[in-house]
């Protein structure tokens, strides 16, 4: 079957139910203690296409899990009545910030742009994580605006590249449309980490890699899960769209590797 539709979501998300894992929001890792000895932080980055994620969502909420969905601040993710229903079903709502990007490197407007937009998403949820987005094609690093200001400052109790602990929770993102993306990820990939959980065996390609490994008992037993649920759909003209468009990105997210 195909892969990176909504049934396959749905089969990943019951493989790991029926395993014994644990489903949490980012905001309720940080939170809970103890944490469970199972668990998936589900993540979800919303860089266009809403309202695939409401699909997710509706998912989700059918196996009652937890999960984060963070949503930049441009048209083709900040989709209000999407945002709202998302909220509505008690899923966490974070800010998929990209304000140094977007300013051009002008740390001073970041920082009131970051502000601006961080009280926006706070009239739909009361945000208390953010997440960089990894504006692949643009020199900035959106995470370097917390060189000069402290994320703490405005509320926020954690951002997942900084506040996961990834000696113990394995990274697992569908980054490329595919699960081991880390090879044409920019910035979505955990480089400090990535060595050794290849030598584990903890590298999957497919989704069925995942649900093989979870039925096999060989799944980590603590995960970070990201999904960009513009990939996941039902439909099977917009579901080629989205192969070949990535296929496309990924080329020249290669090249933009290999000048670094």
């Amino acid at each position: 079957m195909r892969d990176f539709t909504l049934y396959k979501y749905g089969e990943l998300l019951a493989a790991l139910q029926q395993a014994g894992y644990a489903f949490l929001s980012f905001e309720e890792y940080l939170t809970i203690s103890p944490l469970p000895d199972r668990f998936v932080i589900l993540r979800h980055d919303i860089d266009k296409r809403a309202e695939r994620a409401l699909c997710i969502a509706e998912i989700e909420k059918r196996v009652s899990a937890h999960a984060s969905y963070y949503f930049r601040c441009v048209p083709e993710s900040n989709k209000q009545n999407v945002i709202r229903q998302i909220a509505a079903m008690g899923f966490e709502i974070g800010y998929h910030y990209e304000d140094l990007s977007l300013c051009n490197g002008d740390m001073r407007e970041t920082v009131r742009h970051f502000g601006q937009w961080l009280a926006y998403f706070r009239r739909f949820y009361q945000v208390k994580t953010i997440c960089m987005h990894g504006s692949p094609r643009l020199k900035q690093d959106n995470r370097d605006l917390w060189k000069m200001v402290d994320y703490r400052a405005y509320g926020i109790i954690g951002e997942p590249y900084f506040d996961t602990d990834f000696s113990d929770v394995v990274y697992l993102t569908d980054t490329g449309r595919r699960w081991d993306g880390y090879r044409v990820s920019v910035r979505d990939k955990i480089p400090q980490y990535q060595e050794e959980w290849t030598k584990k065996g903890w590298v999957y390609n497919s989704t069925d890699d995942i649900i093989n490994a979870i039925k096999n008992n060989m799944l980590p037993s603590r995960i970070m899960m990201t999904t960009h649920p513009q990939r996941w759909t039902a439909n099977v003209f917009a579901w080629l769209y989205e192969a070949l468009r990535q296929s496309a990105a990924n080329i020249i997210k290669r090249v933009l590797i290999m000048c670094k």
